[in-house]
């Protein structure tokens, strides 16, 4: 399996993938991603070049979102303060459910976010989503705090509100990384820098919501 930048004919599909996990969660017993997500957001996060996908041969198997700048009212100023990369919309095709592509994904964020030169990868999971919780604890991260004020980008009350994070570290995905290698060089972000054009954190510091592109910041776990 390869892992590559997603493109906007891709869109279509990532946007399946949502109502078919909404739907098997909705057969577990919860609500998560029961409202549509914003067709327009995610086509931002495309633009932006912080979606990826897992291909199988021609089939799509898998994606995630890994960006830069965290969502708003989440993490506190001290925290953004610390470099780190934000893992958001993952989601597994049901027709390949059962080969731990979720923890591999995770590995290839935490992976990527080493070699950017950050110290945590980081993700919010649907407040109420307690399994969800407990998977994401078996994968090493460790819970921050719940946030239960704001507001969701599907309109709403916040729902996605549980915070953890992971330090970054080399890791086994095992994908034929197919995304511009990231660099330890450092340097400075401008507005129009691109995860999948091989950008990167500036040398200690972190990335700030001026200057950057606009870009949709949910999650598997959103």
């Amino acid at each position: 399996m390869i892992i590559t930048c997603a493109q906007l004919d891709d869109l279509p599909m990532l946007l399946s993938f949502r109502d078919e996990a909404a739907a098997w969660l909705g057969e577990l017993g919860t609500d998560q991603w029961r409202r549509p997500y914003p067709a327009d957001r995610l086509r931002a996060a495309v633009e932006a070049g912080q979606t990826f996908v897992v291909r199988d041969g021609g089939v799509t198997a898998a994606t995630v979102t890994l960006a830069t700048v965290p969502p708003e009212g989440l993490w506190t100023s001290e925290e953004e303060a610390d470099p780190a990369l934000y893992i958001s919309k993952l989601t597994v095709a049901r027709t390949h459910a059962g080969q731990n592509l979720g923890g591999r994904l995770l590995n290839w964020g935490g992976h990527r976010a080493y070699r950017s030169r950050a110290a945590w990868v980081r993700l919010d999971a649907w407040t109420t989503n307690r399994a969800l919780h407990r998977y994401y604890l078996r994968q090493g991260f460790e819970h921050v705090r719940t946030v239960l004020e704001g507001s969701a980008v599907s309109g709403g009350p916040r729902v996605s509100g549980w915070l953890a994070q992971r330090a970054a570290r080399p890791a086994e995905h095992g994908f034929a990384d197919r995304t511009p290698p990231a660099s330890s060089s450092g340097g400075t972000r401008g507005p129009e820098d691109h995860l999948c054009r091989g950008t990167l954190l500036p040398s200690g510091g972190a990335v700030t919501r001026r200057g950057v592109i606009r870009a949709a910041r949910c999650s598997r776990s959103s």
